[in-house]
């Protein structure tokens, strides 16, 4: 078995898997593999950078934004593999299709059965057309880009429209999703491509246009207009990266949100709102998050109040500020809120030409561009905001979301970002939450030294945002499995960094309580939470609620200031069983090494890389009782 661990180590490395999954990062035991455990040991090393990809120099940005890749489909490093190996470029493609006179067929996505049901059994007939065959004037864009062009389909994926309405507010993060590159005019060649975020990595999707439909009419998402057909390519293309058309019902707007931004998204029940709800928001739309609200809807969807507002309706957050008020000597907290509708409007105080305004002086109006027009944007107090409107949705955007105008422009605040990407393994890696108090030091554990407070911060605390993202899971349940686990994270003050060992032991959560930790166990996508933290070390443990559970997640931490965060973890040791008295084998390297190739080959791929599920197949069944020995 020795031989066979290190045979598989070794042939792992030679072909490029990640040195860092198996000689560090990770730890725990493998005790459910036969007779060969996996023990961590913790010491005291110097502390090391690992694989995180942290942004924290206002400087770096614009060429991050301006280098930052954009992978294709299946290409190395993109995380996503096509299932015929093959990388998807979608210049080459539609070079090829003028070269050959035909029209895209896309091999990765076809059409079929699965690619519309995934694993569940067909409901009924699908027929696939392209947009030439449901229009005689096909068109990507009917008269520019509006929340009204998209309308859900049959497939629950509401969530989604949401997102798409509010992405279709800002121009630039639009038509990064969307490139402008394509058509139905001369170099139509039935293939389109899309830019969407998944786990870290900005991805270039190619699909072809053929559409499923019903009776000739689009069985999913669709535009208002007949003969416009982005919304329904770009559901395509989000549909392929996630296994099949059915693994986009249920979801979230956020979820949507950040896969069209790469940004954080928080949400806030107004009816419970945190006491500096507004410094929030202030903060946020310095740093140019995009925010929406909206009000819960009673009987009737989308039922228009006696104030002007409407029930079961997205708005956008174009402003907030604080505006001074000469006569009162201060200022008023105002939110500038937009109906997409374009019409109506609020109308209580600060509403278009209320009585407050003549508060306030000529200046400061035209600092504010205040216009009265029915243009379906208004004013509110930040009081009556709260009272009116019961949920906010705040997406917090990263440095490869914005601008290069945005990035160099010293002006505008920026947030600062560090990432990590690691996994869950179970029997290694997967020790729970801090109720499995044995096991929950095994987690992966990542220390964030936190230096400067906010400028503005009265008790000198420095805002953390923590989210915790698990990956790959709507594939997953495409496969057949389960959706998302439940997930969630602690985070404990580290005295002393320097003299502790690595990785923190039992001993140390033992004695050590958490000092916050986010705000609930889900099984959602991600969990978001925003604190409030005195500078120091603190050691941030993302976990499963359960023990010995296997997932692949993305942490990520927005900070005001700068902070450092890295992986704290030692090189495991690798403890073999006692070697059992056999024969000299006359070739060690012949027929195990052919196998335990052949199985990892036949596991990875052709782009020869495993995640964590992957991993643990290699390695159970490597230490399955009578194999390969």
């Amino acid at each position: 078995m020795d031989f066979l661990f290190n045979n598989l180590r070794d042939h792992l490395s030679r072909q490029g898997f990640p040195s860092e999954l198996l000689q560090s990062g990770g730890g725990g035991r493998f005790d459910n593999f036969g007779g060969s455990r996996y023990r961590r040991t913790p010491s005291i090393d110097p502390r090391r950078r690992g694989d995180a990809t942290i942004i924290d120099k206002h400087e770096d940005w614009a060429g991050y934004y301006e280098k930052g890749p954009v992978f294709k489909l299946g290409e190395r490093g993109s995380g996503l593999r096509t299932r015929s190996g093959k990388i998807q470029d979608f210049t080459e493609i539609q070079q090829q299709c003028k070269e050959s006179g035909a029209l895209f067929e896309d091999p990765e996505f076809p059409c079929s059965d699965e690619t519309v049901f995934g694993s569940s059994p067909p409901k009924h007939r699908i027929q696939w057309l392209r947009p030439s065959e449901i229009s005689s004037n096909p068109c990507m864009f009917v008269d520019g880009v509006s929340r009204f062009d998209v309308v859900q389909g049959s497939v629950g994926n509401c969530w989604m429209v949401a997102a798409l309405a509010n992405l279709t507010l800002n121009d630039e993060l639009f038509n990064r999703v969307v490139p402008q590159d394509q058509g139905f005019a001369d170099d139509y060649t039935g293939a389109f491509h899309f830019r969407i975020w998944k786990a870290n990595r900005w991805i270039d999707v190619v699909v072809d246009d053929r559409i499923p439909t019903r009776h000739g009419e689009l069985l999913y998402m669709k535009s208002r207009s007949g003969n416009e057909f982005w919304s329904a390519l770009l559901e395509k293309a989000y549909a392929k990266i996630h296994g099949s058309y059915e693994a986009l019902s249920g979801g979230s707007a956020c979820e949507a949100m950040e896969d069209f931004t790469g940004g954080v998204t928080e949400q806030y029940d107004l009816r419970q709102p945190p006491d500096n709800l507004f410094l929030i928001m202030l903060k946020a739309y310095e740093r140019n998050a995009m925010m929406s609200c909206s009000i819960t809807p009673g009987e009737t969807l989308e039922e228009r109040l006696q104030n002007g507002l409407v029930a079961g309706h997205a708005y956008s957050i174009t402003c907030v500020k604080l505006v001074f008020i000469e006569r009162l000597n201060g200022k008023m907290p105002l939110i500038r809120i937009r109906n997409p509708w374009g019409e109506h409007e609020w109308r209580g105080a600060w509403a278009d030409g209320s009585k407050e305004w003549s508060l306030v002086d000529e200046e400061e109006k035209e600092h504010l561009g205040l216009k009265f027009d029915a243009d379906g944007e208004f004013w509110m107090s930040m009081r009556d905001f709260k009272q009116n409107f019961h949920y906010l949705e705040l997406c917090n955007l990263g440095p490869d979301a914005l601008t290069e105008e945005m990035l160099t422009d010293t002006s505008i605040r920026k947030w600062e970002v560090a990432v990590y990407e690691s996994s869950w393994v179970a029997g290694a890696t997967g020790g729970g939450c801090r109720n499995y108090l044995d096991t929950h030091w095994v987690n992966p554990q990542y220390f964030i030294t936190l230096v400067d407070p906010d400028e503005d911060d009265d008790e000198n605390n420095c805002t953390m945002i923590i989210a915790l993202m698990q990956k790959n899971r709507r594939a997953m349940r495409t496969l057949g499995g389960g959706l998302f686990l439940t997930i969630g994270f602690a985070i404990y003050r580290v005295n002393n960094p320097e003299h502790v060992e690595k990785p923190l032991g039992l001993n140390f959560f033992k004695m050590t309580p958490s000092a916050a930790r986010s705000h609930t166990f889900i099984n959602s996508r991600e969990v978001t939470t925003r604190f409030k933290l005195p500078p120091g070390t603190y050691c941030i443990v993302p976990s499963t609620f359960e023990p010995n559970q296997t997932g692949d997640f993305l942490l990520r931490v927005f900070t005001e200031k700068k902070n450092t965060l890295t992986e704290h973890d030692s090189k495991p040791e690798i403890i073999a069983p006692e070697p059992e008295v056999t024969a000299p084998e006359e070739d060690p390297e012949s027929e195990k090494a052919r196998q335990l190739q052949a199985l990892f080959a036949k596991i990875a791929g052709d782009d020869l890389e495993v995640n964590g599920y992957e991993l643990q197949k290699i390695l159970t069944v490597v230490f399955q009782k009578g194999k390969y020995n």
